[in-house]
């Protein structure tokens, strides 16, 4: 037909005037301090190709989705690349076809009274016209509203939809494009141009971006409201971190926004509920309490919240149910998806977390916190072979326990917290673990009191870690007060009474006592035998503490004896696969070799090896480190070259699986310098670099510090 210019006769009837290029609807206008995103030139290079069915921005509301479209079909607009821009509010199928039908008025000469008549009239001229046409469905709500009413695929039309949504039906056949947060320099540089670069006004302006997870509604909502209150970054933290969302809207919100950040996601959520009955409601609120880059999907078909599932909805809620709500909120742009270690993982921005918390009933707080905790428990790793589980499990107690904390304290200590602090410091982390410690502490003596018997353990586990980070004399200390107040407020024949004289005992000896050790401990078991019975956890470390402070004492061969009576008892009580068995095991090897017999002690760790890995794992810490004493006693028995090498073996398994920094990782690095020093084979600059390690992790008074000391000093001396 060709392409008119003027007025438009249709079967004889006058159509309108036309001037193009002609724009129907209304585009955002631009936002004070725009940036340019990687999104932009997504966008760029996706709506260039001529065979694309579309383009869909998806992402989380509030990432700035419109913008970014807004301001192509803008450039597009003013450079003449298109003739005719329709720009759709697609918040429902009577908006979209109330556009359509405006466009088929404007510009297809539609005279019918039906808006669908004129809608369909507008899509057969988009598949007809030689203009460049451009059509935005923006804000796209809910897919099925666009069945019959998407626009044409032609090499002369584009089509971009911006969306929450990630329907597989709304995005097969169309370029995806996912939008997310600013980055923190954008996040810094958008709050440089808004708030000026003076700098007791942008001092704290990267915390403030990560306070707000880098949103870019969030960051314009909050510059406005810095800006009408004469506010600096640091003031407006400090508000974020006492009042709700609600409380810091602005009074106008900025660049015609219609909706403040505490209510972005709101109408998501309601047709995600709607959708599962109830369900996703309660995993995003569980969720909220977790950690916002990564939780395990399956934390949601624990017995513990399948439980909670069935309480707060009245029904069953089977593994089924629970995995289609997450699919519904990863459809509706609530949450991500992601891996981890094999494992699938839910990400939920921060902000949303922080508005489904503040929205969540108060009858439902606690409940819901320890659901997530149960959760946590049923989860976390009973052995620790596999560290980036661990590491996974232990982020979201982190989480939880800054989310939640006071309703895991009281009435009673749930029992996450314990395990909490003493997985942080067998994670290899003990000046952590202090620090969690003794928050809990303080939480403790205001909730609690300090003679409740949870309160009385978390000084028992803090004096642990002290000790543990190398200040044994200083544990000592703060046990012999416990040991007082225990003793007054849960008598002498207490469990944690008599575990407070047990630890009592070790960090006596491991200050430089080692017969205090022995005879503490010796005066100590028959009372553990008389009130928890000869079987029992802490009586028989009892007895294995007994040999090792004997061997430590200079009688090796008494502790051999000793520990060959134990490990007879616990093989028969526990089995041969328990870990205490296991361990014993290592011990009694360790006091072989001290006694003089070095090839013995290399062989029993040979036998022992392949049973910590059979029970335990691979990579388990005590498999990893009985290679090591293999490793070490082969070196004793004569073979310091083999020791070398195999202790070289475990140091690489240790930096993969724990890092440089661990300090398992440092105490295989100090054996393999012995070694090597034996051999000459390692330079006075290596050694130095090991004191150095050991004094920057552990402190200069940590005993294995001392002993990095003496590898060096034996080395350099003639």
């Amino acid at each position: 037909m060709g392409v008119f210019h003027g007025n438009v006769s249709v079967n004889g009837r006058p159509g309108p005037e036309i001037t193009w290029p002609h724009r129907v609807g209304v585009v955002p206008r631009p936002i004070s301090g725009r940036l340019t995103r990687h999104a932009d030139q997504d966008l760029d290079a996706a709506a260039g190709q001529t065979d694309s069915g579309g383009q869909i921005l998806t992402g989380l509301g509030g990432v700035g989705k419109t913008q970014i479209v807004a301001h192509l079909a803008d450039r597009w607009w003013t450079t003449g690349r298109i003739d005719l821009l329709v720009w759709v509010t697609a918040t429902s199928t009577t908006n979209i076809v109330n556009r359509y039908a405006q466009a088929a008025r404007e510009v297809a000469g539609c005279q019918a009274i039906d808006t669908r008549e004129c809608a369909a009239r507008f899509l057969a001229w988009l598949a007809t016209t030689r203009l460049r046409w451009l059509v935005v469905l923006d804000d796209l709500t809910e897919p099925a509203d666009m069945i019959g009413l998407w626009p044409p695929t032609t090499p002369s039309g584009r089509t971009i939809v911006t969306t929450r949504r990630r329907d597989t039906a709304l995005t097969t056949g169309r370029a995806v494009i996912e939008v997310g947060s600013f980055t923190n320099e954008e996040s810094i540089a958008y709050l440089r141009t808004r708030l000026g670069d003076r700098l007791t006004r942008v001092s704290e302006a990267d915390q403030l971006a990560a306070d707000l997870g880098r949103l870019p509604l969030a960051l314009a909502q909050a510059v406005t409201y810095m800006l009408d209150q004469d506010l600096t970054c640091v003031d407006y933290r400090r508000r974020l971190s006492r009042r709700r969302l609600s409380a810091l809207r602005p009074h106008l919100l900025p660049d015609d926004q219609e909706t403040a950040v505490d209510t972005t996601w709101a109408l998501s959520v309601d047709i995600a509920d709607g959708a599962t009955e109830g369900i996703t409601r309660v995993v995003l609120q569980i969720a909220a309490l977790l950690d916002p880059n990564g939780i395990p999907s399956e934390l949601f078909t624990t017995r513990a919240v399948t439980d909670y599932y069935r309480l707060r909805l009245g029904r069953t809620v089977d593994n089924d149910d629970a995995r289609d709500a997450i699919r519904t909120l990863y459809r509706l742009g609530l949450v991500g998806l992601g891996t981890d270690d094999g494992a699938m993982t839910i990400q939920v921005h921060a902000l949303v977390q922080r508005a489904s918390r503040e929205a969540t009933p108060d009858e439902y707080q606690l409940p819901l916190a320890t659901a997530a905790a149960d959760a946590l428990l049923e989860l976390w790793p009973a052995t620790r072979h596999d560290e980036a589980r661990a590491q996974l499990i232990r982020a979201n107690a982190t989480a939880l326990r800054r989310n939640s904390d006071r309703f895991l304290l009281e009435p009673d200590v749930h029992p996450i917290v314990f395990r909490y602090g003493r997985d942080t410091n067998e994670a290899g982390l003990p000046r952590s673990a202090i620090t969690v410690l003794e928050q809990q502490l303080n939480s403790q003596l205001n909730t609690l009191g300090s003679a409740h018997p949870d309160t009385l353990a978390t000084r028992l586990d803090i004096a642990y870690q002290i000790g543990e980070n190398g200040r044994q004399a200083m544990a000592a200390e703060q046990l012999q007060e416990l040991l007082a107040d225990c003793s007054g407020a849960l008598g002498h024949e207490h469990r944690l009474t008599l575990t407070v004289r047990r630890d009592l005992a070790r960090w006596r000896g491991e200050s430089g006592r080692p017969d205090d050790a022995r005879r503490a401990l010796e005066e100590l078991l028959p009372d553990c035998i008389e009130a928890l019975g000869p079987t029992d956890a802490v009586t028989l470390d009892i007895r294995r503490g007994i040999a090792d402070w004997t061997a430590r004492s200079g009688d090796p061969a008494l502790a051999v004896a000793q520990t060959e009576m134990l490990l007879a008892d616990v093989t028969r009580t526990l089995g041969p696969g328990d870990a205490f068995t296991l361990t014993t095991r290592a011990h009694l090897a360790n006091w072989r070799g001290q006694a003089g017999d070095a090839q013995g002690a290399a062989q029993e760790y040979a036998e022992l090896v392949p049973d910590f890995a059979r029970v335990l794992g691979p990579m388990h810490p005590h498999t990893l480190t009985s290679r090591r004493y293999l490793a070490d006693w082969h070196g004793y028995a004569g073979d310091p070259a083999g020791a070398a090498d195999a202790l070289s073996a475990v140091l690489r398994d240790h930096l993969e699986e724990l890092g440089p920094d661990h300090p398992r990782t440092l105490i295989t690095r100090r054996f393999l310098a012995h070694w090597r020093a034996a051999l000459g084979d390692i330079s006075a600059q290596d050694l130095r670099q090991l004191v150095d390690d050991h004094i920057r992790l552990l402190g200069s008074d940590h005993p294995h510090t001392r002993l990095a000391r003496d590898i060096l000093g034996r080395a350099q001396s003639p």
